[in-house]
């Protein structure tokens, strides 16, 4: 084994030599052959061909921003159907999309590649605790809800959870503490994503400990070659599934398998299909959703130049108002023509970030500024590739609460909120009236379990058992 280790970082030794990256090898007469094997393995991952072009693109020049002179907002589809045809695209869609789940032909894909660090918690971000009365994790509402929809549809929908390394195991770890919130365990598959390495200013790769690189996650466009490497999607097909409902780990409000959006996505025959939510002003966090030369492009909030991000229609509403919270579906047979080769040909962002690592001396370094550039790739740049992309307005009340931050905007403090008026709201419209304020918010806390109430023609098909909360109590719907 010890030759084979050998032979293997002699050839890598060359390979970095080439590529000016030799100095990943300068702890490796101190290394014990566990860290040996581990550096070699990970140098052996990289494409370095392709590193070496970033890292000439991204780190040593300046990429100029490219945005298109004939940028055009994207025509979307309202939320509530405008037009008699779109009545009737809407209705017809609800039933394929209901089709399309009692058949078996829809699975469900979580991104949940992050830490709580923000949130000041210390474990996968899915394994936080948000639910506004009974403190369910984010992981078991999702888990609950796919329950409901198997109940619901009589059918068994597979659900993929792609985690990062810095997760899995805790991830994997949590799932069998709960017994699966009760979902068979071959129906949920975890997989990590992958990792690139962090390179300093210079384009040199930083080492975080003499025994490996500074890796991070690949981004969330990383999850579409995770779903082939996984061999995810080759079990995909052996279900039967075409159809893959991809969402968030940090938006518990968003309707996972909604007849609907899967309806008008098969009925469109569009490879990846977007959900939007109306921005809230120019710069509120939210891509707009563009179009290019006919083609669906997302430009991040902080590209737009200011006259197209503040320009206004006839109606004074924002020209590019239609931004996107990270909902999608996609094609299975997209995402395999996308990863066929068995690498995803996606542009490459740049993040400039603090990334700990081992100096020239192997002395731990923390750096208390930006040192560093990361690289990932976004899932929303497959839409330029994708046919007949469809984007679909968002109640954003309905299905839009992220959990991003401990209080203030995007927060656990928000989207408990967002839940409690959500849960209101459909009581309300049952004909279960809940106590409110003079100026309108809920005056209790309520909850209703996704085990039980999917969705309000859940909560109306129960309202003959259900009692209205008593002014200002906690009171959980199950």
């Amino acid at each position: 084994m010890a030759q084979d280790i050998d032979t293997r970082a002699a050839t890598l030794r060359k390979t970095t030599e080439a590529h000016g990256q030799e100095h990943v090898f300068r702890f490796w007469d101190e290394l014990d052959s566990a860290g040996r094997e581990q550096l070699i393995t990970q140098l052996e991952a990289l494409d370095w061909e392709r590193l070496s072009k970033w890292i000439t693109t991204y780190v040593l020049a300046t990429p100029e921003l490219d945005i298109p002179g004939d940028l055009k907002p994207a025509e979307y589809y309202p939320a509530i159907p405008e037009t008699p045809h779109q009545e009737q695209l809407y209705s017809e869609a609800m039933s394929l999309g209901r089709h399309l789940l009692r058949e078996g032909r829809v699975a469900g894909f979580t991104v949940a590649g992050g830490q709580g660090t923000r949130l000041g918690f210390n474990g996968p971000k899915g394994t936080y605790p948000i639910s506004p009365v009974k403190d369910k994790t984010l992981f078991q509402l999702f888990a609950e809800g796919v329950l409901r929809t198997c109940e619901k549809y009589d059918v068994i929908i597979p659900w993929y959870i792609m985690t990062s390394p810095l997760n899995d195991q805790a991830t994997r770890d949590f799932f069998v503490a709960n017994d699966y919130f009760g979902l068979c365990p071959e129906n949920v598959s975890f997989f990590s994503q992958g990792v690139l390495p962090a390179v300093d200013t210079q384009g040199k790769l930083l080492l975080a400990t003499k025994d490996s690189l500074a890796l991070s996650p690949d981004g969330h466009g990383g999850s579409l070659l995770a779903l082939r490497q996984s061999g995810a999607l080759d079990e995909m097909r052996e279900r039967g599934i075409d159809t893959i409902s991809y969402w968030q780990v940090d938006n518990p409000l968003v309707h996972m398998f909604d007849p609907l959006f899967l309806g008008l996505h098969d009925e469109l025959g569009s490879q990846m299909s977007c959900r939007a939510l109306i921005k809230t002003g120019p710069y509120e966090k939210l891509g707009n959703f563009c179009d290019v030369d006919g083609r669906v492009e997302i430009i991040e909030y902080s590209d737009m130049p200011e006259e197209l991000a503040e320009a206004q229609d006839d109606d004074g509403r924002l020209t590019f108002r239609a931004g996107s919270p990270a909902i999608h579906v996609l094609n299975r047979e997209f995402v395999e023509s996308l990863t066929e080769s068995g690498r995803l040909n996606l542009p490459v962002h740049r993040a400039h970030k603090k990334v700990a690592h081992v100096d020239d001396d192997g002395r731990r370094v923390k750096p208390e500024e930006p040192n560093a550039v990361k690289f990932e790739m976004f899932i929303f740049d497959a839409l330029p590739m994708a046919q007949n992309v469809l984007i679909l307005e968002a109640v954003r009340e309905e299905q839009f609460g992220p959990v991003k931050n401990k209080s203030g905007v995007d927060s656990a403090e928000s989207c408990r909120t967002l839940l409690v008026e959500r849960a209101a709201r459909w009581l309300d419209e049952a004909g279960i009236p809940v106590p409110r304020k003079k100026n309108g918010e809920p005056d209790c806390v309520v909850e209703l379990s996704p085990r039980r109430f999917l969705d309000p023609e859940d909560v109306a098909a129960a309202a003959a058992d259900l009692t209205s909360p008593e002014r200002g109590a906690r009171e959980y719907f199950d």
